[in-house]
């Protein structure tokens, strides 16, 4: 179909011959395109808006597929039998929802979360629906019991993820996530229950030292949740076991100190493996660090696993140990890099047998009873890495999980025995209930989605209007509203497309659609509204009002052309007053309208229609007296004028001006004139008074605002167009406390702008001719003697003051410091001083450290101390060899406090000057060797300078310690004007960093130990 603007062209081309009074109805038919062809599905691609009777492309393609393509199945969600339950991935929860997978088909661990105690108090009672968890091992075993018994697909863990302070939006690794929530969910369980977590995960081992000398033995006792197994280079998990606990030399710089030998010595030290847990969890070590690129990497390297895994030949005094072990979960991760991918759980359930692979919230059952990793292990087995019978390989595998065989376990309670506490049942069952309600407003949605179908399908094939056939007008939006799936359809509302006699408005009918008779009958008998348009309500008044418009428009060229030949051309007789602003631009105002009156449904704007030649007017209505505004045109002009604006006022050359604008002109002029006479020099700016040179006899001058004298002269000047003075207003001159805001010297110093100087007999003439708020004046005080040499003195009335004087300056220096847009600061890294960061690491809840890390940083040794530093210790220098003696001691390197008190000696004990007496230095920052600049804003916060600093110099913003002129920055919210961050400040950044030189045994128990960066601020750090 053709583009709307050639529909509009088409529907109107019969108006260039045709008059108005000629409008017949077929033209009637042809402005409201009532024959314009169809458009037909798949050769229109979108809707026609200028045809009435495109009817593709308003939303029916939804409709006109299959019913159950486009409804909500309300058994999708529901959980098949036999089946286990998924879990919601919330943005980046994949890690999350794997552990809590394998921890969930852990039995032992679940029945011990269902007999952790409840206070009656906190148990959810029947008519208790406002429950919430609230410690850690509450969330997980509601978790635990909806995973159990619930009747939905997959549940959510929002409420677990929400108390843990996760960000779902950030992946984490898994393996520091399970250390962490096992150790946050043992201090979490009752006294009784806290060490079911240590006798299901925790085992012993020890780092054992041997002195190379005296071979003394020295063992270090220690537990472990899981081993960490290095796979660079082994392709078995028994080599990887091996290596765990082979031997290793310490000579060289890394040599052991013997209590033995009181000496450092060279020695060997292994792990020795004491006993083992009933679930043994590997951490296969995929993420290493790379010192190359200073990331992390991922190792891909396949490494084959048993099902079956004997740990006897690495256990020592293995007399009653449980030493076979069988494969019970592999967690994969999918990915290769360290930084992204998607964690998934392989868990064989302990009832069955049968293996589940559980990915978020999809869950599988393996065929068989045997575990598949799927392609990746299909890869392997064409390759070298083929792996032995029942033996599995994977390159994707982050930790395997193993558990002690069911014949060495020991006695106890049924491996199926995990009942549902009954009010956690309660709980299962409450949600049970709404998730069926849920399925029943579901079942409800879909039966109405199948009736819209239908209702869709019977009445679109009846929407077409066949030529000739009766028809009616529906709007177009109300169409797409009726076809919109997420839409309430309201009645049928026709008042928009309503011209302003109650008819179909012809520049409406591209907002409207022409339907059959019998599909508008069906659409109004369900939906009601109105009121109906069919074909009775095609309006003829609008069409050959619209036909006059049109035919102005194409005239109007020509009848410009025309005003302007008749303008020009001298003539004699009468003419119309035209204004001359009107007259330059009619042919704006003109086209203007004429548009306006194709979208409006009666003749123009009646306050367009006023515009025009409304600039001859005078504030009465009648003819101003102004001539010079205004033109005289000759009739014929002024006709076509006329048919353009036919309500515009009309003066002819016979009109007199208004007498009232006229005597108000005369008496203007006559103020006008009778003030120039009294104030001649004023206004010609002769014989002014100078306050450089004073004149002599005068010991007073008098004060005015300068824009009064402005204002004065443009109406001396033009007193029938600007209006006259009747005031003077010198309160702009004065400060809020009633003092002048300036001051002689400042007047002289060139302040005398705002201001102009009167003399005392100009002074009276102004207060009788104008009202006065507040006399000022400059005062010269005499001389005491004609010789005296002394200058005279000056003073104002009244008098200066001091206060908003001295302030204002002040204020207006800080407000531009605190609001400015773009700026350059600089941030100057410092390394935190070796004694308080082994305060910090040795007593981390120690107050006295939180009070040094308060205090500004110290520089340390080397470049970082700055060029400052180096220029103090040169001076030193020349003191010694120009004095002869110093009081720094030979070897030792001075000492320089960073702040002077006041009251400090300039000597020191042996008078010797110091730095600061013989040079004072600038105390406004400097830019020093190594600092980096930012540019900022005022209303920039600190959390986006904290995003800004992390790019430079790659400190994560919650291990950025940050400080101007020693005071620190804290609220990451405030902005950095409220913070006193002004242009050119300094930034102290300090950043928290691990502490060298640590023992081994110390070193390896805090790499154990300590969490990742990315779980700060979390609950699992107990924040």
């Amino acid at each position: 179909m053709a583009p709307r603007a050639q529909l509009d062209k088409a529907a109107w081309s019969w108006a260039e011959d045709v008059t108005p009074e000629d409008v017949s109805e077929e033209h009637v038919e042809l402005a409201y395109r009532i024959n314009t062809p169809a458009c037909r599905r798949g050769i229109c691609r979108r809707n026609c808006k200028g045809n009435p009777n495109c009817l593709v492309g308003i939303g029916e393609k939804a409709w006109l597929g299959e019913i159950d393509g486009y409804t909500d199945d309300p058994n999708s969600e529901r959980r098949d039998e036999n089946a286990f339950v998924g879990l919601a991935n919330l943005g980046a929860t994949c890690y999350v929802n794997a552990f809590l997978q394998v921890w969930f088909h852990n039995l032992e661990l679940r029945r011990s979360l269902y007999r952790c105690h409840v206070a009656p108090a906190q148990e959810p009672s029947d008519d208790d629906e406002a429950y919430e968890p609230r410690s850690i091992s509450e969330h997980l075993r509601c978790l635990f019991a909806l995973l159990q018994n619930s009747n939905r697909r997959h549940v959510d863990p929002c409420g677990l993820v929400t108390a843990l302070g996760l960000d779902t939006g950030l992946q984490q690794d898994a393996q520091e996530f399970s250390k962490l929530f096992l150790t946050l969910l043992e201090d979490s369980l009752d006294p009784g229950l806290q060490k079911v977590i240590q006798k299901q995960f925790c085992g012993e081992f020890s780092y054992v030292t041997t002195c190379g000398r005296c071979g003394r033995v020295s063992p270090l006792p220690s537990t472990f949740y899981e081993l960490e197994l290095n796979i660079r280079g082994h392709k078995d998990l028994t080599e990887c076991v091996s290596e765990f606990l082979e031997e290793e030399k310490l000579d060289g710089d890394n040599r052991y100190f013997c209590g033995g030998c009181r000496s450092k010595q060279n020695a060997t030290r292994r792990i020795q493996l004491h006993s083992l847990p009933p679930t043994l969890n590997l951490q296969l070590m995929r993420f290493v660090f790379d010192r190359q690129t200073g990331h992390k990497k991922k190792l891909n390297a396949y490494v084959s696993f048993p099902e079956l895994l004997d740990m006897g030949p690495f256990l020592e005094g293995t007399e009653g140990q449980r030493c076979m072990y069988e494969l019970s979960a592999v967690l994969i991760h999918c990915g290769v890099t360290a930084y992204s991918g998607h964690y998934i759980a392989h868990v064989k359930d302990a009832c069955t047998g049968d293996w589940y692979k559980f990915n978020d919230d999809e869950t599988e059952r393996m065929e068989g009873k045997a575990l598949h990793l799927g392609v990746e292990e299909d890869i392997a087995s064409n390759q070298s890495q083929k792996p032995r019978c029942n033996n599995h390989c994977s390159r994707d595998a982050y930790m395997l999980v193993y558990k002690v065989l069911e014949g060495q376990r020991d006695t106890g309670p049924s491996r199926t025995d995990a009942e549902v506490p009954a009010f956690l049942q309660r709980l299962v069952e409450r949600d049970n209930l709404k998730f069926e309600e849920q399925c029943v407003k579901m079942a409800d949605k879909r039966k109405q989605r199948m009736d819209k179908w239908k209702e869709v399908k019977e009445l679109y094939e009846l929407l077409p209007a066949a030529d000739g056939q009766p028809y009616e007008f529906v709007p177009l939006d109300w169409l797409r509203t009726w076809l919109d799936k997420s839409a309430v359809t309201t009645e049928i509302d026709n008042s928009l497309c309503l011209c302003s006699h109650g008819k179909m408005h012809p520049g409406k009918v591209g907002e409207a659609k022409r339907v059959s008779l019998p599909a508008a009958r069906l659409l109004y008998k369900r939906y009601g509204g109105g009121p109906r348009l069919d074909a009775s309500s095609l309006c003829k008044e609008c069409v050959a009002e619209r036909c006059r418009v049109l035919r102005l428009k194409n005239q109007i060229a020509e009848d410009v052309k025309e005003v302007s030949s008749l303008v020009k051309s001298t003539h004699s007789g009468e003419g119309f007053w035209v204004g001359r602003a009107s007259l330059r631009a009619w042919q704006r105002m003109a086209l203007r309208q004429l548009e306006e009156g194709e979208q409006e449904t009666k003749h123009g704007d009646e306050e367009e229609t006023r515009t025009f030649n409304d600039d001859v007017l005078c504030s009465h209505g009648t003819l101003s007296t102004q001539i010079v505004e205004r033109r005289l045109v000759p009739s014929g002009a002024w006709s076509t004028l006329r048919a353009y604006f036919p309500r515009a006022p009309e003066f002819g050359r016979w009109h007199q001006p208004c007498s009232r604008c006229f005597s108000r002109e005369q008496e203007e002029k006559a103020t006008a004139s009778d003030q120039e006479d009294q104030l001649c020099n004023l206004f010609a700016e002769r014989n002014r008074p100078r306050l450089t040179r004073w004149p002599r006899g005068t010991e007073v001058l008098y004060v005015v605002p300068a824009c009064f004298v402005d204002e004065w002269r443009k109406f001396i000047r033009s007193p029938t167009k600007s209006p006259a003075v009747s005031s003077v207003d010198n309160s702009q001159l004065l400060c809020p406390h009633g003092g002048v805001t300036f001051s002689y010297d400042s007047l002289v110093d060139g302040g005398a702008r705002r201001i102009a100087l009167l003399w005392p007999d100009e002074w009276e003439t102004v207060n009788r001719l104008f009202k006065v708020d507040r006399p000022i004046s400059i005062h010269r005080s005499p001389r005491a003697t004609p010789d005296d040499r002394v200058p005279p003195r000056y003073s104002t009335l009244p008098e200066p003051c001091r206060e908003c004087r001295e302030g204002l300056p002040v204020q207006r220096q800080k407000r531009d410091l605190r609001e400015f847009a773009r700026a350059t600061i600089y941030i100057r890294k410092m390394k935190m001083v070796k004694q308080e960061a082994n305060a910090m690491e040795q007593n981390g809840s120690s107050s006295d450290v939180e009070e040094e890390r308060d205090r500004p940083p110290t520089e340390v040794d080397g470049d970082a101390r700055g060029a400052d530093y180096n220029e103090s210790v040169d001076m030193v220098k020349r003191l010694k060899l120009d004095n002869g003696a110093t009081g720094v001691a030979p070897g030792a390197a001075p000492h320089f406090e960073a702040n002077h008190n006041s009251n400090n000696n300039d000597s020191n004990d042996n008078g010797v000057k110091t730095t600061e007496a013989v040079r004072r230095r600038s105390t406004r920052n400097r830019k020093r060797v190594g600092d980096k600049a930012l540019t900022v804003s005022a209303n920039q916060t600190l959390r986006e300078l904290k995003l800004q600093i992390m790019s430079a110099f790659k400190v994560a913003p919650y291990d950025q310690n940050l400080s101007v002129d020693g005071q620190r920055l804290t609220d990451d919210s405030a902005t950095l004007g409220g913070l006193g961050v002004t242009p050119s400040s300094t930034v102290v950044l300090t950043a928290d960093e691990p502490i060298d030189g640590y023992q081994y045994e110390t070193d390896r128990l805090y790499r154990a130990r300590m969490p990742e960066e990315g779980f700060k601020g979390t609950g699992l750090l107990g924040y």
